[in-house]
């Protein structure tokens, strides 16, 4: 080929490029009230998917999300479906797998996110009520605005662009998987990627379950930590006993629970369990300042740990008590108890097993039980920590499609939360790249009360994957 017809060839794609981007663009932009209106509808349905509430309500969130998946037209096969937990004769919560085969050598992309939620706690915490969407400003507000049906809305709204600008004229394979028990640990999870492997297996895999750097900078989550969740409960008597009559020789379990968990931090807050690692990578500036405001750290309250702030939270290990089962003040009495219960998570730090991890962390609080206080562990569950690599083709055109629908270009990032199954998809796609992103920001509160979804940042997430969509639709030779 000459080189003026070199040059032709390359003005034509470049034309071609800018005319699907200018469509997807008004695509977009033309659907996105409709968006907003379905994103509103989901939310209002309670799909808390914790043992404890109503799995009705998943299941009627699960058909309310095949059928707007259904409505897009662009698949070959939509299905409402449940995987075994191992071990238990239980299923797991509904999951929606939806199907499209690749034609003339595209490739095929796996597109995540889950529709289940966290319980919302106290509604008094609530500025509005948690299922009844309230738009105060940019953000709308609502349990699983942000996190993660707000993920499941780009996913279609992205598709329902690609198709308009398209004209239906597609040859990117596509499979979604949009889950229905991410916040109960996605105990079926395994399960359902071995039963349905054939149909999941992808080039790329898109997770949009994560966040950005602000409102106004994507991000490209490259590392997240694993995590190791267990309860531990420490007894020192047989039987309660008068804290007068005994107190000051009998040690109790609160005393002998308060000093052990004393053993797991250094002086700076800092974890202080040997076995325990970091990750060596450097971090993009972030201070003191936008900790405070971004997480209403009380004024005299100090930082804890060391190294740069955000080393702490996606490098570093990090131990939280969750929950304590003791005597309430309410009913508190003078009695030396016998046992005491707490819930621990540990988050692990990118490059280290979870199962090594949970066990240095047994070995620490066995060998450090005061007065021979007997220790119990027992619901371990763990997640592995993940790292991307950030060489493949697959992150390349997703910088491009950010920068294109941001108007910037991506940070990236860790995040000091954890995403356990990615393991799960390493293992059973080695060959495919996994792109984690998000439609987040630092105000969002995932999981807290007053969780939200800031509208522009959906906006530009949701043409971010459209670009990156009919990128890919484009493409060959993956």
């Amino acid at each position: 080929m000459t080189d003026t017809a070199d040059t032709a060839a390359a003005t034509t794609q470049q034309v071609a490029a800018q005319t699907l981007e200018s469509a997807l663009r008004n695509a977009v932009e033309r659907e996105l009230p409709r968006t907003v209106a379905d994103l509103c509808a989901l939310v209002r349905i309670p799909s808390v998917s914790w043992a404890a509430f109503d799995r009705d309500h998943v299941r009627v969130s699960a058909d309310a999300v095949a059928e707007l998946v259904r409505e897009i037209g662009i698949f070959d096969t939509v299905t409402v479906t449940q995987a075994g937990i191992p071990g238990t004769d239980e299923l797991g919560q509904p999951a929606i797998l939806a199907t499209r085969a690749a034609r003339n050598g595209r490739p095929t992309v796996l597109l995540y996110a889950h529709h289940d939620v966290q319980p919302p706690g106290l509604d008094d915490a609530w500025d509005s009520p948690p299922f009844e969407p309230t738009l105060r400003g940019d953000r709308l507000y609502g349990r699983g605005a942000a996190d993660d049906k707000a993920g499941v809305m780009a996913h279609v709204a992205a598709l329902r662009a690609l198709l308009a600008a398209t004209g239906g004229d597609l040859d990117l394979g596509l499979a979604l998987f949009i889950e229905g028990e991410e916040e109960f640990g996605s105990r079926s999870f395994a399960t359902f990627l071995t039963e349905n492997r054939d149909a999941l297996r992808a080039d790329a895999i898109v997770v949009a379950d994560s966040n950005n750097w602000d409102v106004d900078t994507p991000a490209i989550t490259i590392g997240l930590r694993g995590n190791v969740t267990f309860r531990l409960t420490v007894s020192t008597l047989a039987h309660a006993s008068h804290s007068g009559m005994f107190g000051g020789a009998v040690p109790d379990a609160m005393m002998a629970t308060i000093k052990l968990l004393g053993t797991l931090y250094a002086a700076d807050g800092s974890v202080a369990i040997s076995g325990l690692t970091s990750h060596d990578a450097p971090t993009p500036p972030y201070d003191e300042a936008a900790l405070r405001q971004e997480t209403g750290l009380l004024d005299g309250v100090a930082p804890i740990g060391h190294g740069s702030i955000l080393s702490r939270i996606w490098s570093q290990p990090a131990l939280t008590v969750t929950g304590i089962d003791a005597p309430t003040v309410a009913n508190a009495s003078n009695t030396l108890t016998p046992a005491v219960s707490v819930q621990i998570s540990v988050r692990i730090a990118p490059g280290q097993s979870a199962r090594e991890a949970a066990t240095v962390i047994e070995a620490h609080l066995r060998a450090n039980a005061p007065f021979g206080a007997h220790v119990a562990i027992d619901d371990l569950d763990t997640g592995e920590p993940f790292l991307v690599d950030t060489g493949g083709w697959a992150v390349a055109e997703t910088r491009l499609a950010m920068t294109a629908g941001w108007g910037v270009e991506p940070v990236d990032i860790g995040v000091g939360g954890s995403i356990p199954f990615i393991a799960d998809l390493v293992r059973e796609f080695p060959e495919a790249q996994i792109l984690v992103t998000g439609v987040e920001d630092p105000d969002s509160r995932a999981h807290s009360p007053n969780e939200s979804l800031h509208l522009g940042v959906f906006k530009r997430a949701v043409l971010s994957e459209a670009f990156l969509l009919g990128r890919l639709n484009d493409r060959t030779g993956h």
